[in-house]
């Protein structure tokens, strides 16, 4: 189980187990004469759709790390050292019975030498790792297709705040468990845990074993993938996340096609359109994606999009905040095109523009976002040793004592390599340590 410190809470990312197949009411049943409501037939259906994820990892055991050393081995004729595995369980939901598709969530299975999945019934396959997208934290697995039982996918975009859900899991290793709450909140993000956030909130009670597993609807359709908790004292407190069943389906997509997710870019810098913002700009009113910068040679520059456009929808979907349009192109395939609305000088307009290979658009100089700090190389990454209040360093987040450790989840070994590594996407994040703690920067 992963914990990330996101100021004030404790963000707990979780092990969950989960299922739930075909679509069924909520159904009542006599009990003394009296009709009363019951979910067991729908979670009779559904349940099968659970398994559990049990991944071994093996790691090398020596008090000398020169022994690690394959090199220092053979000089010395010193044996192969001694392996120690380590095993950690989640859930997993089938999401395609006749292919033996099963989707559960990255952490899950990170690193992962041997992944085995146990059905309801007892059943035990070893899986094949399809694909995973740390980003999203989704992973593909696949398991003979043997007379297994799929969750049917609702459209999440149809969710409402109140709507009804059960959780299913595997909390503290105590075997299939089921909770139920309501949805608490849509579009939750900026929690730090993922690179693209548009979580469903639940008071579902969901607990450290439950990662990976499922959120349905009182139709037994999965409508998202339970994640993380927020949990200030270690336990369940109410507030859950998943990832929303319409994001799962379009990265699962990408993972089975290409086994990762190929983002594109359309090559702009972007922010929230503030108050102070929206005043200065006459958008007072309006919800969007402020344009800050239109990078040369991009799409969006090929296009015709202009600083201080406002995007208000893509592909005729709304969008109300940088995180938003993010996660909605971050979603689309290189060379798609697309529809992007947005206001200029207070008239609406629609243009298109096809989205393009990171790789082969500059990302910009980062040296923007790290204007007022005085950083230096070091054996553990860049230190921040010196950080002027105010600057453009400091808006970022930066502070004394940072030891910037990579960029988008891959790890830097210095300044250099931070800079060219900026450069090769739009959308970026910064891994920071700070006081033993590993945070992450958003820079968009």
């Amino acid at each position: 189980m992963y914990k990330f410190n996101f100021r004030p809470l404790s963000l707990v990312l979780l092990l969950l187990l989960i299922g739930q197949s075909s679509c069924a009411e909520l159904s009542t049943s006599s009990v003394g004469g009296q009709f009363l409501p019951s979910l067991a037939p729908m979670l009779e259906k559904a349940t099968p759709a659970v398994v559990n994820i049990s991944s071994n990892t093996k790691t090398r055991v020596s008090d000398n790390p020169l022994f690690n050393d394959p090199f220092f081995r053979h000089f010395f004729n010193i044996p192969k050292q001694k392996q120690e595995e380590k095993q950690s369980r989640g859930s997993g939901v089938i999401i395609d019975a006749r292919k033996g598709y099963v989707v559960t969530n990255h952490h899950v299975i990170e690193k992962a030498d041997k992944i085995s999945i146990t059905l309801l019934d007892g059943r035990q396959f070893d899986a094949d790792l399809i694909g995973l997208d740390p980003e999203t934290d989704i992973a593909l697995l696949k398991v003979p297709a043997d007379r297994l039982t799929a969750l049917p996918l609702a459209d999440s975009e149809h969710l409402r705040v109140g709507d009804f859900v059960v959780a299913i899991g595997n909390p503290f290793g105590l075997g299939q468990t089921v909770t139920s709450g309501i949805i608490s909140a849509l579009g939750r993000s900026g929690l730090g845990i993922e690179g693209y956030e548009d979580f469903i909130q639940t008071d579902a009670s969901i607990n450290p074993g439950n990662s990976g597993g499922a959120l349905v609807n009182l139709r037994g359709e999965l409508i998202g993938i339970n994640t993380a908790i927020i949990a200030p004292g270690g336990g369940n407190v109410g507030i859950g996340f998943a990832i929303p069943s319409n994001m799962v389906n379009k990265i699962v997509q990408h993972l089975i096609d290409f086994g990762e997710v190929q983002r594109g870019t359309l090559g702009i810098r972007i922010q929230d359109l503030t108050p102070d913002l929206a005043n200065a700009f006459g958008l007072n009113g309006k919800k969007g994606a402020l344009i800050a910068e239109v990078e040369p040679g991009t799409p969006a520059e090929k296009a015709g999009l202009r600083s201080s456009d406002l995007i208000i929808a893509v592909n005729n979907k709304q969008v109300s905040s940088a995180t938003e349009l993010r996660n909605h192109i971050g979603l689309l395939r290189i060379g798609e095109r697309v529809k992007i609305t947005f206001i200029r000088k207070g008239r609406i307009r629609h243009l298109y523009a096809t989205i393009a290979d990171n790789n082969q658009v500059e990302g910009g100089d980062i040296s923007l976002y790290l204007d007022g700090a005085l950083l230096k190389d070091t054996s553990n990454g860049i230190q921040v040793y010196k950080v002027t209040q105010n600057s453009n360093a400091w808006k970022v987040g930066f502070r004394h004592g940072d030891m910037i450790i990579g960029i988008n989840r891959s790890k830097i070994r210095n300044l250099d390599d931070l800079t060219q590594r900026f450069k090769k996407y739009t959308s970026r994040s910064i891994q920071i340590r700070r006081e033993g703690e590993i945070l992450s920067l958003r820079l968009n």
